[in-house]
């Protein structure tokens, strides 16, 4: 987590500044691309802000009304995020372009587009590479796209994807500027606008998806389940794992529902002992796996029929 602070810290640095630049060398030249792209650079800084308010916040102690503690408050201030870069920027960076679409205004000195437009592009881009080299460390092999979705941390994905955007927009604006600039065509600089709005709208659309997911209780992945289900029934009280119940309260916090039957010979004082080793075994396997909770049944053949019935230690 602190890793990922450290990229978020960068991009906030990165983004304030660019914003800044931006809006004034957009308001001299009058470019709408460069409004946009000023736009997008000030929605990202707020998200950068949203982001280190969401892990302060997920780090709060359990207490009477959150007895399970606050670490979805990361999920929910991701899920704003990813909806403030739809909003605000891709709908205000698409509404700019199409307005100057239709009533194209010539780019008055722009030199000093081409100059903050540059200087923009080494910032992002070392932004960027903080960000693609802190995910590259916890991605354990996978892809980067597998990561991204395997991934329970929307701190740093979302950061990797804010700062890719921001790279391939200002790359877009530089060389739709430069057409234009060069085939005296000014409504490019609105299709410029345009296109950094759909940008923007789609990474949205992504990051929404998968800070969604996690704020409505995502559990741990089939592969997992499987292998603590043949972890518990290496135990000898076992018969099976009936059920496997999960949900992540926060990227490295877990809680866990097992429902085992147990061998019905065996009395009450067994399954305790036995629901126990279970129980250290999967946290020493899975520590971030904070809460075990193990539902006990017994199961009887009767003929004809397989009848479960709940026995609690």
């Amino acid at each position: 987590m602190a890793k990922n602070r450290k990229s978020i810290y960068s991009a906030l640095i990165a983004n304030l500044l660019i914003a800044v630049t931006k809006f004034v060398a957009g308001g001299f030249t009058r470019s709408s691309s460069m409004i946009s792209e000023g736009i997008h650079s000030m929605v990202d800084t707020v998200d950068q802000v949203l982001l280190l308010y969401g892990l302060k916040r997920s780090k709060k102690a359990p207490d009477a009304t959150h007895p399970f503690g606050y670490g979805k408050e990361l999920y929910f201030w991701s899920f704003i995020v990813s909806i403030l870069i739809f909003g605000l920027g891709g709908g205000i960076s698409i509404y700019q372009g199409i307005h100057h679409i239709i009533e194209p205004e010539p780019v008055e000195n722009p030199i000093w587009n081409y100059i903050v437009l540059g200087l923009s592009l080494i910032f992002e881009g070392a932004s960027f590479i903080i960000a693609a080299k802190e995910f590259n460390q916890v991605r354990n092999g996978l892809s980067w796209w597998d990561a991204i979705i395997k991934s329970k941390d929307p701190s740093s994905f979302l950061v990797l994807f804010e700062d890719g955007a921001a790279v391939l927009g200002l790359l877009i604006v530089f060389i739709l500027m430069l057409i234009g600039q060069s085939l005296d065509l000014p409504y490019l600089d609105g299709v410029a606008s345009v296109l950094v709005g759909l940008l923007l709208v789609f990474t949205s659309a992504i990051l929404a998806r998968e800070s969604r997911s996690l704020l409505m209780g995502e559990g741990i992945a089939p592969e997992t389940q499987t292998k603590i289900c043949t972890l518990a029934e290496q135990d000898q009280a076992v018969i099976r794992v009936v059920n496997v119940l999960s949900t992540y309260q926060a990227p490295d916090d877990v809680i866990l529902m097992l429902i085992i039957d147990f061998d019905p010979d065996i009395d009450t004082e067994d399954i305790t002992g036995s629901i126990e080793r279970i129980r250290k075994a999967i946290k020493e396997a899975y520590p971030l796996i904070k809460l075990v909770f193990i539902q006990p049944q017994t199961y009887s053949i009767l003929p004809g029929s397989l009848v479960s019935e709940i026995k609690k230690p």
